[in-house]
C-alpha cells in the first residue's frame, strides 16, 4: 500500500563537536540499546583516527568525501509486470543515498573482527576515502546491477 503524500521527516540535531547532521545520523546508527554516549565516543574516536590516517586537517570535509565515494547514484527495484518480476534501475534520492552509504559503512565495519569498533570504523572510512573497501565494492555492485538491467528502465513509474 503506497502513501499518497510524502511522510514527514524528523529533524535531527547536529552533533556538538562538528556541527554536522550527517555525523549525528552516524552516531544514531552506531548506537545500540540506547547507549548514545558510547556511540558518540566510538564515532569521535574513529573520526580522529581516520583524520590521522589520511593526514587531513579538516576531518569533516574528509568524512564527507568518504560518504560521497560510498553513496550509490542508482539502484534496482523489483517491479511485477505481466507475471514476471523485473529488476528496474532507478535513481536514488539524496536522503536514500546517505542512508545507504552510512548503513553499508557500519555493516561492513561490524563484520570485521579482532579490533575495537572505533578502529574498525576508522579503517572502513579510510578505505571509503581511498575508493577501496567493502562499502565501495557494494556501491559498485549496485551500479553494475543497475547497468545490467537498464533494458528494463522503461518499466519505471
Amino acid at each position: 500500500m503506497s502513501r499518497r503524500h510524502q511522510a514527514a521527516k524528523r529533524e535531527i540535531k547536529a552533533d556538538e563537536k562538528y556541527g554536522s547532521e550527517v555525523i549525528a545520523k552516524l552516531i544514531n546508527l552506531v548506537m545500540e540499546r540506547g547507549k548514545k554516549t558510547v556511540a558518540k565516543t566510538i564515532v569521535y574516536d574513529a573520526l580522529e583516527l581516520f583524520a590521522n590516517k589520511i593526514g587531513s586537517a579538516d576531518t569533516k570535509e574528509s568524512f564527507d568525501k568518504a560518504i560521497e565515494n560510498t553513496s550509490p547514484l542508482l539502484e534496482v527495484k523489483s517491479r511485477r509486470v505481466g507475471g514476471a518480476n523485473y529488476q528496474v534501475p532507478i535513481e536514488t534520492t539524496p536522503a536514500r543515498r546517505l542512508s545507504l552509504a552510512l548503513r553499508w559503512i557500519i555493516t561492513h565495519s561490524r563484520k570485521k573482527s579482532g579490533q575495537p569498533m572505533h578502529i574498525k570504523l576508522a579503517n572502513e572510512l579510510t578505505d571509503c576515502h581511498n575508493h577501496t573497501g567493502a562499502s565501495v565494492k557494494k556501491k559498485e555492485d549496485t551500479h553494475r546491477m543497475a547497468e545490467a538491467n537498464k533494458a528494463f528502465a522503461h518499466f519505471r513509474w
